[in-house]
């Protein structure tokens, strides 16, 4: 069978609709793990990229700190929290924010640096808080790399919270690694699929939030 058959009998498969093991189970399950890990790395990431980028210091630090977080193999590093921790969701959210907080963080930082200095030094010398100036003038220039930033860190939890599957949690990783143990490449593809037309829901998502939330004066063509 090719792989376009295991993809229609997988999807067939009444079975594989319902059920605990059922998909929109585990697809909810991988959502929420998604979620959960973007929510932790955007309120850890956002926040010091928004501060270095506005004060413009700290940028050498952060470029050390991502390119360490970006060296350490997730699911090694989810296998060292499992047996520190035991069984939970720390040990499968840990690595998911490691991996997720520097693309959110780096972004962010330049994101900021990039934005334009007349109106920030303009709105400085009408005497706006410093406050005022981050959040009214840079942040939403700065808007649509940010998103880019916690777009492309969204898609790597997509993509990698699979691997909760082989600390026997849920989610579509489940169909990957017990289809491999079983010898049922059909469950493989499968759930490699949905992992797949989930990342592109992703994009789609950040697309229309980015229509929705950046200014058309600033938005890019």
């Amino acid at each position: 069978m090719n792989v376009l058959s295991h993809i229609s009998a997988f999807f067939g498969d009444s079975a594989h609709w319902q059920g605990y093991d059922g998909i929109p189970t585990r697809l909810s399950e991988h959502i929420e793990y998604t979620l959960m890990a973007l929510g932790i790395a955007a309120a850890v990431g956002l926040p010091v990229g928004l501060l270095t980028g506005h004060t413009g210091r700290g940028g050498n630090v952060l470029a050390l700190i991502a390119t360490s977080a970006r060296a350490l193999p997730s699911f090694g590093l989810m296998v060292l929290m499992f047996i520190l921790l035991g069984l939970g969701m720390a040990p499968v959210m840990i690595p998911l924010v490691v991996l997720a907080v520097p693309p959110i963080l780096v972004t962010t930082d330049e994101a900021m640096r990039s934005v334009d200095p007349a109106p920030v030094d303009a709105a400085r010398g009408m005497g706006m808080a410093e406050a005022g100036i981050l959040f009214r003038v840079e942040l939403p220039v700065a808007l649509p790399l940010i998103l880019s930033g916690l777009r492309s860190a969204a898609i790597q939890i997509v993509s990698t919270a699979t691997i909760a599957a082989y600390v026997s949690f849920g989610g579509l990783g489940r169909y990957i690694i017990d289809g491999l143990y079983q010898r049922d490449y059909e469950k493989v593809v499968g759930g490699a699929t949905l992992v797949a037309l989930l990342a592109l829901l992703t994009l789609a998502v950040f697309w229309l939030l980015g229509r929705l939330a950046v200014s058309p004066g600033v938005r890019r063509p």
